[in-house]
């Protein structure tokens, strides 16, 4: 097989320049391609209004050497194909007594899960949040009414956080195993569309996601496992230094030796209780900051230029700045033709998050631009004062929206702003209610400073960006873990048995690289112990 990269091609084209395309550089008839995959696409709008999508992709041969091919053709796109493929090795010799079981239903909890249900482990799986579909039902019950379920809604409940999200799988973690690839392959094969497969910037979409959870949670009983809905843990059993056991919130016990913390990014009550039993973790830097809402079409002219082709998609971006005091200020979860949604998950407390569905197809554009923080930032007086931090601009923002999302035009919030791009009329568009109120002092003033030298430098690259009728609309608090639960080389905590994993755990950012450390902990107890029974994915 050969790979060829940079096949570039003008927007519109037709599915067989592909294969002229490939022929000419390869030098061979067309007929001489047995066949052709799609590795990777993406769109190259840098000399626009002239953009071209830019190929990788394998080409099979008929009747022709591979080696002499490259040989005559001399071109530096095409080499020799290396596919690389995941592989999951279960060498571990030690006899588990009792199933392996994983706290938390999220990205990392599901594949971790996964892979131990295919390779014979017969997990548990515990969420604390009901299964998606009742989940579904109350988070759009809370958008409607603002009555909030503490169990069940945009950051607990099967899928985790990611569920209502744009659904982005990309991921900048470093992959020599082929884990990202499984992760793509594995979303693929249970409803999510092909393309993942090869677009650079792959995405689901939230109305998709909800039936792949579901697809993967079958899979996962179907080999095995096990999933309980609207269970919490809460506490652990341990003797000499090693877990024995899990307890649950409805009076119950799990005897288990290998017990996988993957509880997310929002589970506060967790990492307190985490804290009180000695389980060592630290405080990190993290961000913090409000959603910026432009209109779609003011995107897309900015990143691709009028008139626009229709074959492009809604146009994303990302944005990084420094502000003067050093701090790093970016743009966060960028969602093309999303919405914003309220995402609290606590009484009294407000968060928000950004939300597209598949089509991406909604009027506005939105991302959070958020400004990092650091441990002394915050005052960190313990592992779990970032928790504190986040929950205190939690309350202001529940206060100035009185429970409802509030929002503010950047014009208003401050008397530095470009005008002419975005007109009056433009409105947001939220998931849940929400009002306008005064957003100036809701971060504490070096962030809100940061923030607003950020919205300028941004809107010198995206003209309009810093439009005084852009909105916001925060607070953006949970961009990642405030915590992070230590581990060692073996993935285990101090406490022999229990695996912190994923995002809340403080080893992950995102939906992909939380699924791929979920299967890093899978590998980490199959390398300990060997399977209950035969491999049901190999039998």
């Amino acid at each position: 097989m050969i790979r060829i990269q940079q096949v570039k091609l003008p927007v519109g084209h037709d599915g067989r320049a592909l294969y002229q395309k490939a022929a000419r550089i390869l030098r061979i008839r067309e007929g001489q391609i047995e066949d052709l995959q799609i590795c990777k696409k993406s769109i190259d709008a840098r000399k626009k209004p002239a953009i071209f999508f830019s190929y990788t992709v394998d080409v099979t041969l008929r009747g022709v050497s591979e080696d002499g091919c490259l040989a005559r053709c001399k071109d530096p796109r095409a080499e020799k194909a290396v596919p690389l493929e995941y592989r999951f090795c279960a060498k571990g010799k030690e006899k588990l007594r009792c199933r392996p079981v994983i706290i938390g239903a999220g990205p990392a909890g599901l594949f971790c899960g996964y892979l131990l249900a295919a390779h014979g482990y017969r997990p548990i799986l515990l969420e604390r949040g009901r299964d998606v579909d009742e989940r579904q039902k109350d988070v759009e019950r809370f958008w409607e009414t603002g009555m909030l379920d503490p169990e069940s809604n945009v950051s607990f409940g099967e899928g985790g956080a990611g569920t209502f999200s744009d659904g982005k799988l990309n991921t900048l973690v470093r992959d020599r195993e082929g884990r990202s690839r499984y992760v793509l392959q594995t979303l693929a094969a249970h409803g999510a569309q092909p393309e993942i497969l090869y677009d650079a910037k792959p995405h689901i979409g939230t109305d998709v996601l909800r039936n792949v959870v579901k697809g993967i949670r079958q899979q996962i009983l179907d080999w095995g496992g096990e999933v309980r809905f609207g269970v919490r843990a809460d506490g652990f059993c341990q003797k000499d230094g090693q877990i024995q056991g899990v307890s649950l919130s409805d009076g119950s016990f799990l005897e288990a030796q290998a017990v996988v913390l993957a509880i997310g990014h929002s589970a506060r009550d967790t990492f307190f209780w985490l804290h009180e039993t000695g389980i060592e973790m630290q405080a990190k830097a993290f961000a913090v900051g409000l959603r910026v809402e432009h209109p779609q079409r003011l995107i897309n002219e900015a990143m691709y230029a009028a008139p626009i082709p229709a074959d492009l998609p809604p146009a994303p971006y990302k944005v990084t700045a420094r502000a003067k005091d050093g701090r790093g200020v970016y743009s966060f979860c960028m969602c093309p033709g999303g919405y914003v949604v309220n995402a609290s998950s606590e009484q009294g407390r407000l968060a928000v998050n950004g939300m597209s569905y598949s089509a991406r197809g909604g009027s506005n554009a939105n991302s959070a631009v958020i400004v990092s923080v650091t441990p002394q930032d915050y005052g960190a007086l313990g592992p779990l004062s970032g928790i504190a931090f986040q929950r205190s601009l939690e309350e202001k923002a529940y206060a100035l929206g009185k429970g409802n999302v509030p929002v503010q035009r950047y014009g208003d919030f401050t008397d530095r702003f470009s005008a002419g791009h975005i007109p009056d009329s433009f409105t947001p568009c939220i998931r849940g209610k929400w009002r306008q109120a005064d957003l100036s002092a809701l971060l504490p003033p070096a962030l809100t400073q940061a923030f607003v030298e950020g919205m300028e430098q941004f809107g010198r690259i995206i003209p309009g960006f810093d439009d005084k009728n852009a909105w916001l609309s925060g607070v953006e608090s949970r961009t990642s873990s405030p915590v992070r639960i230590c581990r060692d080389e073996t993935l285990q905590s101090a406490l022999r048995g229990l695996y912190p994993c994923g995002e809340g755990a403080g080893y992950a950012g995102g939906i992909t690289s939380a699924a791929m450390d979920g299967m890093r902990v899978a590998e980490a107890i199959a390398a300990r112990y060997a399977p209950f029974v035969k491999p049901p994915a190999e039998g």
